[in-house]
């Protein structure tokens, strides 16, 4: 039987520091954060474990506090002009064996109040990748349709990001896949309300979406030489 991992208190919480974004008030309610949304989404990612392996032996859900799925909730300020320290969302990847040494899908998970969401694929991949991923596209077409077509994705899911507006260098724009050839991002998910996020349906909910999402991933790590 699943249980619930997060309340209606992760989304009270998650609003009031979209509200209250600051050090100060952040640190004043850091036991909140704690207890709402850091361990409630620690629990989940220890739970995820058995379930993730199964549909993949090569992926990890890695409960760690630091350096493990979970993303952490101060926002990297360096470059960006929006300087407020946290993010009000927490979210999670479950990453390749061996995504340190080559970039690879991941399946996802966010909790958001008002824009929850689960699914997988790749993110703003680096040229190179994205490069090999077109190239992959190109001469395995039918693959990619078995994965993306069905009805099962259909149903479920959308895909994210933007696109070019003009076929890519180097191919053919009468090529059958030319709409995903112009992809900048190779990734795809489905919504969910915060009632789910709070129920006990969570877990089979979230393990559904990435078994949907999975041929996909299986596609993507082709075109990367990963094992899947």
């Amino acid at each position: 039987m699943s249980e619930a991992y997060f309340s209606p208190a992760t989304f009270r919480f998650l609003k009031a520091l979209a509200k209250n974004n600051s050090r100060e008030w952040f640190h004043a309610h850091k036991d909140d954060y704690e207890r709402h949304v850091r361990d409630p989404f620690l629990s989940f990612i220890t739970d995820l474990q058995h379930p993730l392996a199964k549909i993949s032996e090569h992926y990890r859900a890695d409960p760690r506090k630091v350096g493990g799925s979970l993303f952490r909730i101060h926002r990297d300020t360096r470059f960006a002009n929006d300087k407020t320290p946290y993010k009000g969302w927490s979210g999670a990847r479950f990453f390749h064996a061996r995504h340190l040494e080559i970039q690879a899908p991941a399946f996802y998970m966010h909790i958001q109040p008002g824009d929850c969401f689960a699914g997988g694929g790749m993110w703003h991949p680096e040229p190179a990748s994205l490069k090999n991923i077109r190239a992959f596209l190109a001469d395995n077409p039918e693959s990619w349709k078995r994965a993306t077509r069905s009805k099962a994705f259909t149903e479920h899911f959308d895909f994210w990001g933007e696109s070019l507006t003009r076929p890519p260098r180097g191919f053919d724009p009468a090529h059958e896949l030319i709409d995903d050839l112009k992809r900048k991002n190779f990734a795809a998910g489905q919504g969910f309300d915060e009632s789910l996020a709070c129920s006990s349906e969570l877990m089979p909910h979230i393990v559904a979406t990435f078994k949907r999402v999975a041929p996909m991933i299986d596609y993507l790590c082709a075109a990367q030489e990963l094992d899947f």
